[in-house]
C-alpha cells in the first residue's frame, strides 16, 4: 500500500472548499490576504532600519540621506540608520539592497545613476526596475561645474575657449565614473566639442577634497556638496546645470545662459525598497517620507544645501525611473560614452 506524501490532499480539499463556497471562499481568502498585509505594516518597523547610500560620507545623496533619516526615527520610534557602501558607481550599496529581505528594514537612497549605470558600465548586479520597488522620490538638484580658483575661467564659455586653446591638457572629477556627474560633464563636453580629461574618484567627497586642495582643475558635482565650498571661495562656480538657476543660489547662472545654449541636467534623489516588499510596508514608507518632506524644517535644509523636495506616489517615481532610463540610453549613444 502507497502511503500519501505530504501536502498531498492539500489541493483537492481546497479544490473543494472553493467548489462549495464559490466566489464567498475567494471573497474570505481576499479578505485573509488583506488582512495579513495590515498585520505586517502594523508590526513595521519592528527593529532598526538600514538607509544604504551607495557612496561615501558628504555627497549629495549621503547629505539626504541624512536629513530624512531623523524625521524617519522619530515618526516610526525606531532607529533609522545611514549606512555608507560606497563603490562601483553606487552599485555596491545598491546590490546590498536587492539581495536584502524584502520586508522593507533594507531601504536604498537610491540618486540618478540608477538610470546611467546600465549603459556606461560592463555590468551591473540587478535590474534596475526589476530588483526594486519605488518608494518615493526624494529630491532633486542641479549639478554644478566649479573650478580651482587658479584656473583663469568664470563662466562657461571661458572654460569652452580655454579647454580649445589647451585640447587634453585640462582634467576634471566627477565622483566615480559613470555617475550623474560624470556624465553631466561629459554631455558638456560633447555638445561643447572640447576634450577635458577624466580622472576617476569613489565618490563626490574626496573628489571635492581633491579639488580644493588644487590636484584638479574643474569638477562636475552636486549643487549639495559644492555650494559649502562655492560660498568659501575655495572653488569657483562657472555654471549649474539645470534649465533654470537655483533658488538658494541664484547668482550662480546655468551652463546654458553662460556658454552653452540647450544644454540641461538635473539630478534626483529617491528611496527604493527590495522588489516584493509588501504594498502595504511601501504605503507606510511613502507616507512617512511625504509628510517629512513636507515639514518646513526638513524642507529649509534642504534648500540650504541646494535641492528641491519632491515626495509623490510610488507610481510617479517608477514612471521617473523609466522615462529616465530611456534618456540616458539615447545620450549614451548619441555621445558615444564608452562603458567603464
Amino acid at each position: 500500500m502507497t502511503l500519501p506524501q505530504p501536502g498531498q490532499f492539500l489541493p483537492t480539499i481546497l479544490d473543494l472548499f472553493l467548489r462549495v463556497l464559490g466566489g464567498k471562499a475567494l471573497l474570505f481568502l481576499g479578505v485573509l490576504g488583506v488582512l495579513g498585509g495590515e498585520a505586517v505594516a502594523q508590526d513595521y518597523p519592528n527593529r532598526p532600519v538600514r538607509l544604504v547610500v551607495g557612496s561615501s560620507p558628504g555627497g549629495g545623496t549621503d547629505i539626504s540621506a541624512r536629513i530624512l533619516a531623523p524625521y524617519l526615527t522619530e515618526y516610526f520610534g525606531r532607529q533609522f540608520v545611514v549606512e555608507n557602501r560606497p563603490g562601483g558607481t553606487t552599485t555596491i550599496g545598491g546590490a546590498v539592497v536587492a539581495s536584502a529581505p524584502p520586508d522593507g528594514h533594507t531601504l536604498w537612497m537610491a540618486v540618478s545613476s540608477l538610470t546611467i549605470n546600465p549603459y556606461v558600465l560592463p555590468k551591473v548586479p540587478y535590474d534596475a526596475v526589476k530588483d526594486f520597488t519605488p518608494v518615493s522620490q526624494v529630491a532633486i538638484a542641479s549639478n554644478i561645474i566649479i573650478a580651482h580658483p587658479s584656473l583663469p575661467v568664470r563662466t562657461a564659455k571661458d572654460l569652452i575657449a580655454l579647454a580649445e586653446q589647451r585640447p587634453g591638457q585640462l582634467n576634471y572629477s566627477a565622483g566615480g565614473a559613470g555617475s550623474s556627474q560624470h556624465l553631466s560633464m561629459e554631455l558638456f563636453l560633447h555638445m561643447a566639442g572640447i576634450k577635458i580629461v577624466h580622472i576617476a574618484y569613489r565618490g563626490q567627497g574626496p573628489a571635492l577634497l581633491d579639488l580644493v586642495a588644487g590636484h584638479v582643475h574643474l569638477m562636475m558635482s552636486n549643487l549639495l556638496s559644492a555650494l559649502p565650498v562655492v560660498r568659501t571661495s575655495r572653488a569657483r562656480a562657472i555654471g549649474v546645470t539645470a534649465p533654470k538657476r537655483s533658488v538658494v543660489a541664484p547668482d550662480i547662472p546655468t551652463i546654458a545662459e553662460s556658454g552653452l545654449p540647450g544644454y540641461e541636467v538635473l539630478q534626483w534623489y529617491g528611496v527604493l525598497a527590495p522588489a516584493g516588499t509588501p504594498r502595504e510596508i511601501v504605503m507606510k514608507l511613502n507616507g512617512a517620507i511625504v509628510k517629512a518632506l513636507h515639514d518646513p524644517a526638513v524642507k529649509e535644509r534642504f534648500l540650504s544645501d541646494g535641492a528641491e523636495t519632491v515626495g509623490g506616489t510610488p507610481e510617479e517615481f517608477a514612471a521617473l525611473i523609466a522615462a529616465d532610463l530611456k534618456k540616458w540610453g539615447r545620450v549614451v549613444r548619441e555621445a558615444n560614452i564608452k562603458s567603464h
